[in-house]
């Protein structure tokens, strides 16, 4: 499987739209150009440049600079009324706009600061029981069984978990260190005495498919520019080869160069959602359930909020006062007067 497969992306009625003239090609060069020099992910450079050309195509084919906020507010709009988008999608096109305009064009207009983000609404997180996930866990086999008892039994999110690189696990100390979390911050998280032989057996795997690659003259994983200039054989030494590398080989879509990715994000989810059917939970679980339940379960066993905040990396204690909720019984904890007739 392809681990650069494109992430889903909205459908248009528009799609039909005519090939985008030399000009819109260069505009989107530059965002491209704009986003790498700024080292936003790969997956941030694909959404935005899919909404610059989705707004562009939106109008006509106009450029940008002949726009301003009517236009903007038009395209916003028609998201939010008829394609009825959610409020991530929503949020997510005007930041790729804001994005064009401050970043790539360098226009830094007053209307730009008037667009509101739409409010996300509240939700409590899906959390499930040490039972079901002890049930849940049950049902999984093989090395993604073993992905899932690690993300669950440290809280990374799933990326996080499928970028760690070799050097990165620490056994001695007992210690996972997570490379570039979100907002790009570095934090150490706990390794399970549970999953240390699992993951000595992976680092097994993964050292036989660094040792093959090496051998047929595959080119080294991915590194940031700077890293790779800073240690120009870093790509290829095993230190910084995947804990979980894919089985087969991809394209690099920045690089060009065939090589091997980490393992794709879509083989624990369909995994996942295998096991939680034949566990028999009839309830919305995804991988990131398995982070809600760490944090729940931690706070359960009586460790404070502030030691939960920094495991799992959030720059604000009040992201992690939501897991306080789930505690809770239904009703905030009260008893309902009908169980006390």
């Amino acid at each position: 499987m392809n681990s650069y497969k494109q992430p889903g992306k909205p459908r248009s009625s528009r799609s039909e739209a005519p090939a985008p003239p030399l000009q819109a090609v260069r505009l989107l060069d530059q965002v491209r150009e704009s986003i790498r020099y700024k080292h936003y992910s790969y997956r941030t450079e694909q959404q935005y440049v899919y909404w610059v050309r989705f707004f562009v195509r939106f109008h006509g084919l106009r450029h940008p600079r002949e726009m301003g906020a009517p236009e903007v507010e038009r395209f916003l709009s028609w998201l939010a009324v008829e394609r009825k988008v959610a409020v991530s999608t929503h949020k997510q096109a005007l930041s790729a706009l804001i994005f064009l305009y401050r970043q790539v064009l360098n226009v830094d207009l007053p209307w730009l600061a008037e667009f509101e983000r739409p409010k996300t609404p509240v939700r409590l997180p899906t959390v499930l029981s040490r039972e079901e996930m002890s049930l849940v866990l049950s049902a999984m086999e093989g090395p993604i069984a073993d992905l899932a008892r690690l993300v669950y039994g440290t809280g990374m999110r799933l990326m996080e978990a499928l970028r760690l690189r070799v050097k990165d696990v620490d056994f001695q100390r007992r210690m996972i260190v997570v490379r570039e979390g979100k907002g790009n911050k570095d934090r150490g998280v706990m390794l399970p005495d549970r999953c240390s032989a699992a993951l000595h057996e992976q680092l097994r795997r993964a050292h036989l498919l660094w040792a093959q690659d090496r051998a047929d003259g595959i080119p080294g994983v991915e590194m940031s520019e700077s890293l790779a200039r800073k240690y120009p054989h870093a790509a290829e030494s095993c230190p910084w080869f995947w804990v979980w590398p894919s089985p087969t080989l991809s394209v690099d879509p920045r690089s060009g160069l065939r090589r091997r990715h980490h393992l794709y994000e879509e083989r624990l989810q369909l995994a996942l959602r295998k096991a939680v059917s034949l566990a028999g939970i009839a309830r919305h679980v995804s991988v990131h359930t398995l982070r809600h339940s760490f944090a729940t379960h931690l706070l359960e066993g009586g460790y404070d909020i502030r030691t939960v905040q920094e495991l799992l990396g959030h720059a604000d204690v009040s992201t992690t006062m939501i897991y306080t909720h789930v505690l809770n019984k239904g009703g905030r904890g009260v008893t309902s007067p009908l169980d006390q007739l």
